[in-house]
């Protein structure tokens, strides 16, 4: 429990760091603003074509009486469209912070130098992060792809499928939306994705206790612009805690994760008494 508490502190205090740097939080609006108007054209479109989309794909159930035909085919047009809804939750972070990656990165190395110490480089071009950036959510957003179908399946099952499996399903879209957000950093810390995602298995509770309830706030119109660049800036401040060469009580066990560099010289290395810390009650 104290994991799934300390996640939502590093959501917390990033909405905070972007509050009192309020340039900031103008910045990086301007990324999740586009991607919004991209994101909302398509669930418009998939919402108006959603009945046509049952229809043809259960030609069978023409010959169905009333009410049964409405009944059956109103709930796949439900379901098709919270799938729809569920892959924009998922893959609106990736869209944006790959429009967004020059200001996103920007913010990250600001909330970095804020922190105190050496601000951590890539050492890479523009053109190379994107494409990085573009090559690792493309993976990450095909295993998200195969647990939107399966959960989309499941669905199917009474009871459980309206209970169970959305629930399992905010989990899995918290999970990899917290993947997306910290790779920002870690990516300027050189650990790469299969790093990344041993290193952020290692803590599952942190990590859900900081993406579930962004996906949830995200289900909400217009949030997810607002909370874009204060969870870029959460998400910063994890991995600066997550990556520190000490063994802070709260940090995962190195042995425990042995292909996550020890990046020594990040700003936590320099200086961990001027770094984020573990999450709350340091928070303040």
């Amino acid at each position: 429990m104290r994991d799934l508490a300390g996640g939502f502190g590093y959501l917390m205090a990033g909405q905070r760091w972007v509050f009192r740097n309020g340039r900031w939080l103008g910045f990086g609006l301007l990324p999740g603003l586009v991607a919004l108007v991209l994101y909302a054209g398509a669930l418009i479109g998939l919402g108006q074509g959603a009945d046509d989309l049952t229809a043809w794909a259960t030609p069978f159930a023409d010959d169905w009486s009333s009410p049964w035909l409405g009944l059956f085919r109103g709930f796949l047009t439900a379901l098709v469209f919270c799938l729809g809804l569920f892959l924009a939750v998922i893959t609106f972070t990736a869209v944006t912070l790959l429009i967004g990656q020059p200001f996103y990165e920007s913010l990250s190395e600001q909330v970095d130098r804020s922190e105190g110490g050496e601000v951590p480089k890539s050492g890479l071009t523009l053109a190379q992060e994107l494409w990085i950036s573009a090559r690792d959510s493309v993976k990450v957003l095909g295993r998200v792809m195969l647990y939107g179908i399966l959960l989309f399946a499941l669905g199917f099952i009474p009871v459980i499928g309206q209970t169970v499996i959305p629930a399992i399903g905010f989990c899995v879209s918290g999970y990899f939306l917290t993947q997306e957000l910290t790779a920002v950093a870690l990516q300027r810390r050189k650990v790469d994705l299969s790093a990344r995602l041993e290193l952020l298995r290692s803590r599952r509770l942190l990590v859900l206790g900081f993406g579930v309830p962004l996906v949830l706030a995200f289900l909400v119109p217009l949030v997810a612009v607002f909370l874009m660049p204060g969870a870029v800036a959460g998400a910063t401040l994890m991995a600066r805690d997550l990556t520190r060469p000490d063994s802070a009580p709260d940090a995962p066990d190195a042995s425990a994760v042995p292909a996550v560099p020890a990046a020594p010289q990040g700003p936590a290395a320099e200086n961990p008494a001027g770094g984020f810390g573990p999450p709350p009650p340091a928070y303040s």
